[in-house]
């Protein structure tokens, strides 16, 4: 029934009611009495009820009538606020760009563009989802997201991946570390220390074991956490070292923690975009990849 409701006979409905006159609202309509009349039946043989009580005086509502013409006036107000809403979001006027964000590339890849991007669409909301690897992923293929940045290792057939950043596995400790004084660090010297890991379900987790056993490497995991911020508090408070992806780590003005390089073999992540290869991207989407790209660039750095 709904599909054959027309907006012109509930605006005729709500104009006579207000009006109180078939001939002051056919007016303002610009239609001819008997084309007001043929709106407003065929509107009451649709609903199958009678909306309004016609006499040779004065037109009124009848109960029935009188309930529905709030009704009607918020048919008509969220149809126009639809039709609105659809001419401000194709002139990207409003809208939301949701992003499934590793936690510390959100940092790292995001603030600037961001800015750039609101200053340039004020009126679009971003919503970033911060969450592992493997749930960035998902939130992707499930459409819960417009599109994600991510590890190239948390990969799947229903997803594309742009590359746009190598990053390099270092060692977080502290600078009064006994091994913040050596030129060069070996994997030997880390056999004896605490190394503070996060969660085996972690994809930087799952790539560092991959490395290091394929090389015989065995180090002492002592610590396990969930996050990778969490892992640099323990550093900081002495409890032990960490092997974590350089992007994660604060600036070499730090007052406790520094990072030294690993030797071979070399453990790094490429960071990247992805998108859904069943998902059509919204063009406020695309408007946000486009600048993405455009400032970190669409191939990583040799």
């Amino acid at each position: 029934m709904l599909h054959r409701l027309e907006f012109l006979d509930l605006q005729a409905f709500i104009l006579v009611a207000e009006l109180g006159s078939f001939h002051e609202a056919a007016q303002r309509l610009h239609l001819s009495q008997p084309a007001l009349s043929r709106r407003i039946q065929k509107l009451e043989e649709l609903l199958e009820v009678e909306l309004l009580e016609r006499t040779t005086r004065r037109t009124q509502l009848t109960p029935i009538g009188a309930d529905f013409l709030p009704r009607a006036r918020r048919m008509i107000e969220e149809y126009e606020s639809s039709i609105l809403n659809i001419r401000e979001l194709a002139t990207h006027q409003k809208g939301t760009v949701t992003i499934a964000c590793l936690p510390t590339a959100a940092f790292y890849f995001l603030p600037s563009v961001i800015r750039g991007f609101s200053e340039a669409w004020p009126g679009i909301r971003i919503r970033i989802l911060d969450v592992s690897a493997n749930e960035g992923l998902q939130r992707v293929i499930n459409g819960e997201a417009d599109f994600g940045i991510n590890m190239f290792s948390a990969q799947s057939p229903e997803v594309s991946f742009t590359p746009l950043l190598r990053d390099p596995f270092v060692l977080a400790l502290r600078s009064d570390h006994p091994l913040a004084a050596k030129e060069s660090i070996e994997w030997a010297d880390l056999e004896q220390v605490r190394l503070i890991t996060v969660s085996r379900d972690s994809g930087n987790r799952t790539l560092l074991d991959n490395a290091l056993s394929a090389e015989g490497i065995r180090l002492n995991s002592f610590y396990e956490v969930q996050h990778l911020s969490t892992s640099l508090g323990l550093v900081e408070s002495g409890l032990g070292v960490a092997i974590l992806p350089k992007m994660t780590m604060p600036g070499p003005d730090h007052d406790t923690l520094c990072s030294r390089e690993l030797p071979e073999p070399r453990i790094q992540r490429t960071i990247g975009l992805v998108r859904s290869s069943s998902h059509s991207i919204s063009s406020t989407a695309q408007l946000f990849i486009d600048m993405l790209l455009e400032h970190w660039g669409s191939t990583p750095p040799s």
